[in-house]
């Protein structure tokens, strides 16, 4: 079953208001009598106000009246993947006869049919099938129907033969009542008014309604400042800067169906016909060793289904399965035998078992060791993000989801998100390997993957990860593909309840041809600053690296270097490079009197920019000063 439907979505934790009443009230209709009126049920609305949580309840409440409801939940992208893999691998008619059997159908982000005319075509003769059998259909969309550019108009009135239905923004009560809830959730409490407060501030989503809030329980939580109704504005508005499988026991024959086919057999002129055939190939795929729940519930039915159609339809599940395990083997031969290979009602789980072989044979690129917190100097530039990132390693995939660090160059936030990925590579709990992956090395990767054909192998490593940081993600900006991958990972790894970590040198709101849907997944979860390092912070800097290149240097030193204005850590190794070469040069060591002498005369705070410097050659990157003694003392420089 897919994460979607795991409970987390359900109607007793949506919040129904004006806006959203009459698809309430339709998503619960159809979750009580799938199939029963109004098919297709299409639900619209705006990026963020609660259609896939919506559609989500109404898988999940369909499969708790029953059970054995064969739901599918596929957003549209992997949809097309699937299509496009199994018309390349030769199962186009297998992919068509597993959804055709699939009992309520759930499809995300349809408005990504524009211009895809063989999906256009597949998915009007699945739409054809399921509704002719009386199998439910919901979809949504960011718009309506008639607003989805270059669609067949088959398609098109199919869409819109059932109820379509919007989802508007949620009017100041409907906010207030999402607050609470969301604090309720997550046990937190703000003094009175705050959740008021912030619930009349202008709002574009709910997803956006929870990023303020995050920004406000980090306020609270990380003892920044406490969070009044009188300072919420100025916080939000700060803020925004504007289960593993194990090895099965043979499948034993159900006693019951092994009774039911005997019977159906030595008494077949009492018993109707169909019913004795498809006992039979309940038996033979159980002699085969694989599960037959779909068939055995064919067999309860008061009326006759297609026993052909049920046992090509299983056939061919049994042929993927087959094709799963046999790749399975070939990666790691102890997954033969799986109870995953054995069940075709269940062929998702499979290729699930499929990527995480996948994974094992090229894990993603994880952090670098050498960043730790340990190793991070904190201050007041850096505490807040500090301390977010220690909240979610206490609590990965919690609290904080995403937690999008941004900051200017060298401020350290590549550190913070390397060593926040090391320490939660640490947690037991994690269930797979921790990406960590700079956007530039996205894209990098992706090109090589579509380059060589390896894009579904490339995609099974991250989506198997237990955690996944991306480092400078402004480097997506305007890659259409990259930001539909992310995209698609994001959503598979964050509905898993698995941490996302960003870093950027700008906050989403700011980062130019960023795709709407990715920022308001990045704002939804926290967005901390990290500024240029103070006074203080710069000066434990410079002692830090002074202590660990020139134990040597004379006191005071760390103390004149931190009135230079640099932007954070790597900046102040490029001063210290400086003040050492200057130092190697001269034939001494790091002294006050050097160190004055290289930032200007009188010791003035100069840029490391500035072009106040006593030797000019000392700022030629292309010489190395080799010192080659004379007879005479001279020093002869040597150039590279």
């Amino acid at each position: 079953m897919s994460v979607l439907l795991d409970g987390r979505f359900r109607f007793d934790n949506y919040v129904v208001g004006a806006s959203n009443r009459l698809a309430v009230a339709a998503a619960r209709a159809v979750a009580e009598s799938p199939g029963a009126s109004y098919n297709p049920l299409f639900i619209y609305s705006p990026s963020g106000l609660g259609k896939t949580h919506l559609i989500g309840a109404i898988g999940f409440a369909a499969k708790q009246l029953q059970p054995d409801l064969l739901v599918e939940y596929v957003p549209l992208d992997d949809f097309v993947d699937q299509l496009h893999l199994a018309i390349s691998s030769g199962q186009a008619e297998a992919f068509k006869q597993r959804y055709q059997r699939v009992d309520l159908l759930l499809i995300d982000d349809v408005q990504f049919l524009t211009g895809r005319r063989e999906t256009q075509s597949e998915m009007l003769r699945i739409f054809n099938a399921l509704q002719g059998s009386g199998r439910q259909i919901i979809m949504a969309s960011d718009r309506p129907p008639s607003e989805i550019a270059d669609v067949d108009e088959r398609l098109v009135t199919r869409l819109a033969g059932g109820l379509i239905v919007d989802i508007g923004l949620p009017e100041y009560e409907t906010r207030v009542a999402i607050l609470r809830n969301k604090c309720a959730e997550r046990e937190m409490s703000f003094a009175d008014g705050v959740l008021e407060e912030l619930a009349r501030m202008p709002c574009g989503s709910v997803r956006e309604l929870q990023g303020a809030l995050n920004r406000l329980a980090a306020h609270e939580a990380l003892g920044e400042r406490a969070v009044t109704p009188a300072n919420v504005r100025a916080i939000v508005a700060a803020g925004r800067v504007t289960p593993d499988v194990g090895r099965a026991a043979p499948v034993a024959t159900d006693e019951f169906a092994g009774f039911i086919s005997d019977i159906a057999v030595a008494v077949a002129q009492h018993v109707e016909g169909w019913r004795v055939r498809l006992g039979q190939r309940i038996a033979h795929w159980q002699a085969a060793g694989y599960r037959t729940t779909m068939l055995e519930r064919a067999l309860a039915m008061n009326e006759e289904p297609d026993v052909d159609a049920l046992d090509a339809t299983f056939a061919s599940g049994v042929s993927r399965l087959e094709q799963l395990e046999a790749q399975a083997v070939l990666l790691d031969p102890r997954l033969a035998g799986l109870d995953v290979f054995r069940d075709p009602q269940h062929i998702p789980d499979a290729e699930a078992r499929v990527e995480q072989a996948i994974a094992a044979q090229n894990p993603p690129p994880g952090p670098w060791p050498a960043f730790t917190l340990e190793t991070m100097i904190a201050g007041k530039s850096n505490q807040l993000a500090l301390r977010a990132a220690e909240a979610t390693i206490e609590a990965p995939g919690v609290r904080y989801n995403p937690l999008f660090v941004h900051g200017g160059p060298g401020v350290g936030k590549t550190h913070l998100v390397h060593a926040v990925g090391n320490a939660l590579r640490r947690k037991a709990a994690l269930s797979g390997p921790v990406a960590c992956v700079s956007g530039s090395q996205f894209v990098d990767e992706l090109i090589a993957a579509l380059q060589d054909g390896t894009v579904d192998r490339w995609r099974a490593r991250y989506r198997t990860a237990g955690a996944l940081i991306v480092d400078d993600v402004h480097a997506l900006a305007g890659k259409e593909r990259s930001q539909d991958e992310l995209f698609h990972l994001f959503n598979a790894l964050h509905s898993a309840g698995k941490q996302v970590v960003l870093a950027s040198d700008r906050p989403p709101s700011e980062i130019g041809e960023l795709e709407a849907r990715l920022r308001s997944r990045f704002d939804g979860g926290l967005v901390v600053a990290i500024q240029p390092p103070d006074r203080t912070l710069r000066e434990s800097l410079y002692v830090r690296s002074l202590q660990d290149r020139a134990p040597d240097a004379e006191p005071g030193v760390a103390a004149l270097l931190a009135e230079l204005p640099v932007s954070g850590a790597a900046e102040v190794e490029s001063v210290v490079d400086r003040v050492l070469h200057a130092a190697r040069a001269a034939g001494g060591a790091v002294t006050l009197s050097l160190v004055r002498r290289e930032l200007g005369a009188g010791g003035a705070a100069t840029p490391v920019s500035s072009p106040a410097v006593a030797d000019k050659s000392f700022l030629d990157a292309e010489k190395v000063v080799m010192e080659w003694p004379e007879t005479d003392g001279r020093v002869i420089e040597e150039l590279r």
